[in-house]
């Protein structure tokens, strides 16, 4: 109850007049969709009604919101500026929302997690078997995606949290982040491939034939700057995949990939061979926005995978330990998580 007056409190510091939260949403549904009819269908009212108080949220605020030229839709200035601000007002809203609603013993509610894809293959599967084992009332919302877009979906409040790939180098709204893991890459191949000399140095990959992601993982722009940077470009048998379309097409003989060793932990049919120190690392951690404190569903689901990460890192140990030929060093866990405030923005990643 102190947090929703909190709330309320501070909103009518920036609107000091009866602006409702309808007005908002209908404010924003118009914003988005630029069509006043279109608006009115999502938001499920009538479109003289959305108009109607599109135009008293104007005159509250002194200004008009749409230019409405030609029947052309656009945003003013004003509505420029108001957007953000409406924005984040209806997620607060609606984070405030769902934390009342699982105040009784976590037995409702919702997580929406987002993750890059190469962590659903890896990480998530056993962490949300056993938050679902401890909490099956609540409902797990996944969005897959690059770091890029999950840093933006956290920023405006469609995200509760967030795996990203580390470091976050450009500016964007404060995140606060728990590194969770630092895991090793490495290469795997077809098991009927001839067995690569173990380990491989980065230089070994100098025309082999690569299978590769697409742009916009990370995966993909780590292993070019590693090879750009000992002197030689790779050369691509196929790129453009996902995930689990490189590991298809790597199966297949096409070629070699560099992939993360929790994934390869998981491809009992490749050959997966480890690559010379220094190698190649990256860091997992879990972001959420550092001005909202995330809802206690999602809050559970933090401290589920910050209790599960040294288990998840012991299996891919012991299935990464089992293997025969070519078996890979596993990715290292990290020591105690740090959190700190991260104002960054990532690049896309896998």
């Amino acid at each position: 109850m102190v947090r929703l007056i909190s709330i309320a409190s501070g909103y009518r510091r920036v609107y000091p007049g009866p602006v409702q939260f309808q007005q908002l949403l209908y404010f924003v549904a118009v914003a988005e969709t630029r069509h006043f009819t279109r608006a009115a269908e999502r938001v499920h009212v009538s479109q003289p009604s959305l108009s109607q108080q599109i135009r008293a949220l104007e005159k509250e605020l002194g200004a008009e919101l749409f230019s409405r030229a030609r029947g052309n839709v656009a945003l003013t200035d004003a509505g420029e500026a108001l957007l953000p601000l409406a924005r984040r007002i209806l997620a607060d809203t609606e984070t405030a929302r769902h934390e009342v609603q699982e105040l009784v013993q976590l037995r409702r509610g919702r997580v929406r997690l987002g993750a890059t894809p190469s962590v659903c293959t890896g990480l998530l599967p056993d962490v949300l078997r056993a938050f679902h084992d401890l909490h099956p009332g609540i409902e797990l919302l996944i969005e897959e995606s690059g770091s890029h877009d999950l840093v933006r979906e956290l920023a405006r409040g469609a995200l509760d949290l967030a795996l990203v790939v580390m470091p976050l180098p450009a500016a964007s709204p404060a995140l606060t982040t728990v590194e969770l893991l630092h895991e090793d890459l490495v290469v795997v191949s077809s098991a009927a491939a001839p067995a690569p000399r173990r380990p491989l140095r980065i230089t070994d990959l100098e025309g082999e034939p690569l299978v590769m992601f697409r742009h916009g993982y990370d995966l993909r722009e780590l292993t070019v700057a590693a090879c750009r940077a000992a002197g030689f470009e790779p050369s691509f048998t196929v790129e453009g995949g996902e995930m689990d379309a490189v590991l298809g097409f790597v199966r297949a003989g096409l070629g070699m990939a560099v992939v993360p060793s929790m994934v390869a932990g998981r491809a009992r049919d490749l050959r997966v061979t480890a690559l010379a120190r220094p190698g190649l690392r990256r860091t997992i951690a879990l972001a959420h926005r550092s001005d909202v404190a995330p809802p206690r569903a999602a809050r559970e689901l933090q401290r589920v995978l910050l209790a599960t990460r040294a288990a998840a890192q012991e299996g891919a140990r012991t299935a990464e330990g089992t293997r025969t030929a070519g078996a890979a060093a596993p990715g290292r866990t990290g020591a105690a998580a740090v959190t700190h405030g991260q104002t960054a923005s990532a690049s896309d990643s896998s």
